[in-house]
């Protein structure tokens, strides 16, 4: 040092300056921020543009999908009709028995051929009279000892069987047979009659119009629906065909099953069906 002077280099007046020296009072220079902030910035930008475009775009998902569902009218449509069946489908059957297999095959023989005479004589035909396979089974009986104890059982013959089934168009003629079987009976045959049951054999003509039927009244009730709204019916957008059901007549919808009913106990019946359409309205 000359003269009281104190000659600082360059370098340690910058750091100095900048702060390296705690006891000098030179101002420290800002420091820039980091390039993290930009950053964040520019995500958060982008973040809340994405989220503007997802509402617009729900929100015109919504008013679309209102705007299509608002502009659909449907009906289900229904229709019935009562037949006569046409068809009859009767069965009995009877039965034989003796010790030995030969003798009770010998009674069964006997037995049909007094039921076939029957059936002809009251005006049935060869090709409507069935006779079904002659069913045979072992008897047996309990035996006790003097104690009154079981002891098992024995042998005691044979039972045979046979069915007989009528199908015939000749409803009146079979519904008197099935139901007077007297003379049967009186010749020591042990016959058994069982319910008639009834068929319709064009039931294809019948639920085609009833579909059709069916159709006409969903789209009566679509127009009066429609005109009473101010709104006109535009083109058909769907359609679906209802269950099938077959009931006796009168009976109402009790009957009713998920998969269609279909009832053989009546020879009057009535035939329903539904048809479901959907239009757009203009």
């Amino acid at each position: 040092m000359e003269n009281g002077n104190m000659n600082y280099p360059a370098e340690q007046a910058k750091a100095n300056y900048q702060g390296g020296n705690p006891g000098a009072n030179f101002p420290r220079e800002p420091r820039p921020p980091k390039g993290g902030n930009g950053k964040s910035i520019v995500a958060s930008i982008v973040i809340a543009i994405a989220i503007i475009v997802s509402a617009v775009a729900v929100s015109f998902g919504l008013a679309n999908f209102r705007s299509s569902t608002s502009h659909v009218i449907g009906a289900t449509g229904s229709a019935s009709k009562d037949f006569e069946s046409d068809l009859i489908v009767w069965n009995g059957s009877y039965s034989a028995y003796s010790y030995t297999s030969k003798d009770a095959y010998e009674i069964i023989k006997r037995d049909k051929s007094i039921v076939e005479k029957y059936l002809k004589n009251n005006g049935l035909k060869d090709d409507e009279i069935a006779f079904s396979a002659v069913s045979i089974k072992q008897r047996t009986r309990d035996t006790y000892d003097d104690q009154g104890n079981y002891t098992g059982s024995v042998f005691d013959g044979y039972n045979l069987s046979q069915r007989v089934t009528v199908t015939s168009k000749n409803l009146d003629q079979v519904e008197l047979i099935s139901t007077d079987v007297s003379s049967l009976l009186d010749s020591g045959i042990e016959f058994e009659s069982e319910a008639p049951e009834y068929y319709y054999t064009e039931l294809n003509e019948i639920k085609f119009d009833l579909i059709d039927d069916a159709s006409k009244n969903a789209k009566q009730r679509i127009d009066i629906i429609a005109n009473n709204a101010g709104a006109k019916v535009g083109k058909l957008t769907n359609s679906s065909l209802g269950v099938f059901q077959i009931t006796a007549a009168n009976s109402g919808t009790g009957d009713y099953s998920y998969d269609g009913y279909f009832d053989t106990s009546s020879r009057i019946k009535t035939a329903t069906i539904t048809v479901r359409l959907e239009y757009s309205l203009k």
